[in-house]
C-alpha cells in the first residue's frame, strides 16, 4: 500500500513539474513577439529556454520509460517551440575558417574589445593588450573591422593601430569625459573607401552607427551597435555568487541585480525598434553586427533579423555559439547578420583570451 502510494506521490510531482516547464517554456515561445518595453518579463524568460529546453528533452526520454503517452506533452511542446530551438545551436561541420579569402568575398570582424582592458589584473601585461588586440584582428586580414568598446584620446591614440591598413573610418563617440579628450563607442574600419556614413542616438548612451562601403562595382552598407547592457560591476558578480551561496544577503544582492536587468530589458527594447527602422531603410545590401546584449531568443534578436537577414553563426558555425565569456555557458550575444543579398560562405568564432567577448569573423558574398 505504501509502495502505492509513493509511486503515485512521485508520478504526480514529475507530472507537476512537467507541466510548470511546459508553461515556462511556451511563455518563453512568446518572446520574440512581446516587446520588453512594454512586458519587461519577457526578457527573464528568453534568458533560459536553453536549459528549459534540455529539462523537456529529459521528460520526453523519463515519460518514455515510465509513461509512453505522457512523453507526448514534452514532444509537441518542443515542436511548438521549434523558432525558439532552431536559433540556438548551429549543426554545420567544424571545417575550420580558411585564411585565405576570395576576391568576391567580403570579410567582416565584429568584436566587442572591453576598452582594451583585457582579462589580466597585472598592469604590465594590461599595457601591452591595445597591441595584442589590434594583432588578433589584423592577422585574419578583415576587409571590414566592426568594433564595440573602442576607446581612443590624443595620448593614447588606438586609432594608429589600425589606420595604416585601414584608412577609412567611422567613429561614434559616443562617451566623452569632462575635461578630457577621451572618447569611447563603436567604430567601423574598411579597407574600402567610405561614401557616407551616419549615426543614429539612442535616448540613452550609445548609438547605431553605419557605414556605406565600396567594393569594385558594389556598395555596402554596414551596420555596427552595442545594444543597452546591464552594466554589472565587480559587486554584482559577487552579488551573484552570494545568490548562488544563499548568502544572508543575497535577497539584497537578488534586488538589486534584478533592477539593472529590468532596465537593460526595457531599453534594449526601445533600441530594437530604432535598429529596426533604420536597417529597412537601407539603400544598399547591407550587413548588421555588434553586440546586442541579448541571447537569440530574445526580441531584440528576432525584431532586428526579422525575415530578411541571416545569422552568420547559424549559415556556417557549430554549437551553441557562446560569444560572452562570463556568467553562463549559453550567452550568445554578439552578432553578425548580413541581408539575403549575400551567401555566407564562412564563419569563425576566435577567442583570444583578450575580452570578456569572442571575435566573430565572417566571409560573405553578394549573390550576382
Amino acid at each position: 500500500m505504501a509502495k502505492n502510494f509513493l509511486r503515485r506521490a512521485t508520478k504526480t510531482i514529475f507530472i507537476v513539474i512537467n507541466a510548470v516547464i511546459t508553461l515556462l517554456f511556451l511563455v518563453a515561445c512568446l518572446s520574440p513577439y512581446i516587446n520588453p518595453a512594454h512586458w519587461w518579463m519577457n526578457g527573464f524568460t528568453g534568458l533560459i529556454v536553453p536549459y528549459l529546453a534540455l529539462i523537456l528533452v529529459f521528460f520526453v526520454v523519463f515519460w518514455l520509460v515510465a509513461k509512453p503517452v505522457l512523453s507526448l506533452l514534452p514532444l509537441l511542446t518542443l515542436l511548438l517551440g521549434w523558432q525558439q530551438l532552431i536559433v540556438v545551436f548551429a549543426w554545420h561541420s567544424m571545417s575550420g575558417f580558411v585564411k585565405h579569402k576570395h576576391d568576391d568575398d567580403l570579410r567582416i570582424a565584429d568584436w566587442n574589445i572591453q576598452s582594451f582592458n583585457g582579462l589580466s589584473k597585472a598592469k604590465t601585461t594590461r599595457k601591452m593588450i591595445r597591441n595584442e588586440v589590434a594583432e588578433s584582428i589584423l592577422k585574419f586580414r578583415p576587409d571590414v573591422i566592426c568594433l564595440q568598446e573602442f576607446n581612443h584620446a590624443s595620448n593614447v591614440d588606438n586609432i594608429s593601430l589600425f589606420s595604416k591598413q585601414y584608412p577609412y573610418h567611422f567613429f561614434s563617440r559616443d562617451y566623452h569625459r569632462v575635461n578630457s579628450n577621451y572618447q569611447s563607442g563603436c567604430i567601423i574600419f574598411s579597407k574600402f573607401p567610405i561614401i557616407d556614413s551616419g549615426k543614429i542616438q539612442y535616448p540613452v548612451a550609445e548609438s547605431l552607427i553605419f557605414a556605406d562601403i565600396v567594393k569594385g562595382p558594389d556598395t555596402i552598407r554596414i551596420y555596427t551597435t552595442h545594444l543597452q547592457s546591464f552594466k554589472f560591476k565587480k559587486e554584482d558578480y559577487n552579488d551573484i555568487e552570494k545568490i548562488k551561496e544563499q548568502d544572508d544577503e543575497s535577497l539584497a544582492a537578488s534586488k538589486s541585480i534584478f533592477r539593472k536587468m529590468r532596465l537593460a530589458f526595457s531599453r534594449r527594447g526601445i533600441q530594437a525598434g530604432m535598429v529596426k527602422e533604420a536597417i529597412d531603410k537601407s539603400p544598399f545590401p547591407s550587413v548588421i553586427s555588434g553586440d546586442f546584449n541579448d541571447v537569440p531568443n530574445s526580441y531584440t534578436y528576432f525584431h532586428i533579423k526579422g525575415e530578411d537577414r541571416q545569422d552568420a553563426f547559424l549559415q556556417k558555425g557549430f554549437g551553441i555559439g557562446r560569444s560572452f565569456i562570463a556568467l553562463a555557458p549559453t550567452l550568445r550575444i554578439d552578432y553578425i547578420l548580413p541581408d539575403k543579398h549575400f551567401d555566407v560562405k564562412q564563419f569563425e568564432m576566435v577567442d583570444e583570451d583578450l575580452s570578456d567577448h569572442i571575435m566573430l569573423l565572417t566571409d560573405i558574398r553578394l549573390k550576382k
